[in-house]
């Protein structure tokens, strides 16, 4: 029997959190963290399986399992380490709703577990524009109401709330959506957009590739093994990235998984958190994309940052007023260097070519199999780089980084520059699997962003909404992308 992607997710949870607790035996918030996840990952598919009857006795099982590794294991409160708690739940349990449907939000707030009465000021906004309802509300036994004003267009608005208790002030938010599938980009696909970065794809295989790989042992593992990667991209830039594959590694065996990185300039952080996936028989690379070595110290990239600008992720804006000339360029062109790199490894399968990544890497991704068909499946989350011009239109939000924001970025030539490094345009060459999966609350990469990008897809893709989720996702989220790649491995 071919199980579902949702199912292998339960499955795997299961297992992973049984030999967590075994192995580790120590104090998570397992329960917790599950049950925030579980719901939006299973809730539709365990209907669809609890139809069938051949698969009672097996979900029945898993249930019981699932209750056992809770029940022992000890729960932290939520939010980590905080004395005040807000709960804040929408009347729609996903979240979503109607344009000119009105949401009903009960509100709660807790200080060291005890409901307060306070004072509420609240303010509504479309996503990250500015707030355009106000109003107050006052929360008896620690709870009260608060209807929202409806949308006349799809898309998401935040309700920001704030109290003060004891002399300190406190902020929470909420984002609802509204006819979410009928968001659509603003971004238009120039029509030589093809053309160009075929031009560019051509120019780059006049360029022999060239790499440099070196043992880090301070990576390697009893089961893995890590090797230093610098892969040249062009005459002028190269990337670094770390390669961890299984010690027992065969040739021709093993599929491989390329992570590019978030926003920043900044080292490849930790090599071996995500070393399950050479644990699990994959060839995974992590790439940065500045050609800096991630062995430099800390200093050095703060340093760096320094020279770029305040913010550190600049880069961003560097010639976005010549599409030739856009730093981004030759970072889109390192994700083909990459996939050449994958493909040279003698332990590749010859088949699986897989990327994953969060934020400016769940753009690149993305981006990744926009312009190569060598990619056979993409995950990614909360990706940015989506719908950047949306700005331009009044009332509408687009994506990070945000150039509205920036003096000087949003003329009419930047504007046309920016839909040629869109991830909305790559989406739509897309023709592999995807699955995706953003938060609601994210104010980085703002759901409608999210689904803006979603909404343009047209392969096969699986979603994971996790309304709550600002800009990050768990441990275990980022486990179960593995096993959907696992999942997909042909």
């Amino acid at each position: 029997m071919l199980f579902s992607p949702y199912f292998i997710f339960f499955c795997s949870k299961i297992t992973y959190y049984c030999e967590e607790r075994k192995e580790k035996n120590k104090k998570n918030a397992i329960s917790l963290r599950f049950f925030t996840f579980f719901p939006y990952l299973c809730q539709s598919e365990i209907i669809n399986l609890f139809k069938n009857n051949i698969m009672i006795k097996q979900i029945s099982l898993l249930l019981l399992l699932l209750v056992a590794v809770v029940t022992e294991t000890k729960a932290e409160n939520y939010p980590y380490r905080s004395d005040v708690l807000w709960v804040t739940a929408p009347n729609h349990d996903n979240w979503l709703y109607e344009c000119g449907e009105k949401p009903k939000v009960e509100v709660e707030f807790y200080k060291y577990g005890i409901p307060r009465n306070a004072e509420v000021t609240w303010t509504i906004a479309n996503d990250l524009l500015t707030p355009d309802t106000k109003g107050s509300l006052t929360l008896k036994n620690g709870r009260g109401t608060i209807v929202m004003r409806t949308r006349k267009e799809a898309g998401f608005s935040d309700l920001v709330l704030k109290t003060t208790v004891d002399g300190k002030e406190y902020t929470h938010h909420v984002k609802v959506g509204f006819s979410v599938d009928k968001i659509r980009p603003f971004t238009k696909e120039p029509s030589d957009f093809t053309a160009f970065w075929n031009e560019e794809k051509e120019s780059l295989k006049k360029i022999p590739p060239t790499y440099t790989r070196e043992r880090a042992e301070e990576f390697c593992t009893d089961k893995i093994l890590c090797d230093l990667i610098k892969i040249q991209v062009d005459k002028r830039h190269s990337v670094y990235a770390y390669l961890t594959y299984p010690r027992n590694a065969e040739k021709g065996k093993h599929p491989a998984v390329v992570c590019p990185p978030g926003a920043g300039i900044k080292t490849i952080k930790e090599p071996l958190r995500h070393k399950y996936y050479a644990e699990n028989g994959f060839l995974r690379l992590e790439m940065e994309i500045h050609g800096l070595d991630p062995r430099l110290s800390e200093k050095t990239f703060k340093d760096i940052q320094s020279a770029f600008a305040t913010s550190g992720n600049n880069y961003l804006e560097n010639g976005l007023d010549n599409r030739d000339n856009y730093y981004m360029k030759h970072v889109y062109l390192s994700l083909l260097r990459a996939i050449e790199f994958m493909k040279s490894l003698p332990e590749w399968d010859g088949r699986n070519l897989a990327f994953q990544g969060g934020s400016q890497g769940g753009a690149l991704a993305l981006i990744a199999a926009g312009l190569s068909n060598e990619v056979t499946c993409v995950a990614a989350n909360h990706p940015a780089l989506s719908d950047m011009a949306a700005y331009s239109e009044k009332g509408r939000t687009g994506g990070y980084p945000h150039f509205n924001r920036i003096n000087g970025m949003m003329t009419a030539e930047k504007i046309r520059v920016m839909a040629y490094y869109d991830v909305v345009n790559f989406s739509r060459h897309i023709t592999c699997p995807v699955f995706m999966t953003w938060g609601y609350n994210d104010n980085t990469c703002p759901p409608t962003t999210s689904y803006a990008v979603w909404n343009t897809l047209t392969c096969e893709k699986t979603p994971l909404i996790t309304p709550i989720n600002e800009h990050w996702t768990s441990e275990d989220t980022e486990r179960a992308i593995m096993e959907w790649i696992k999942y997909n491995v042909k």
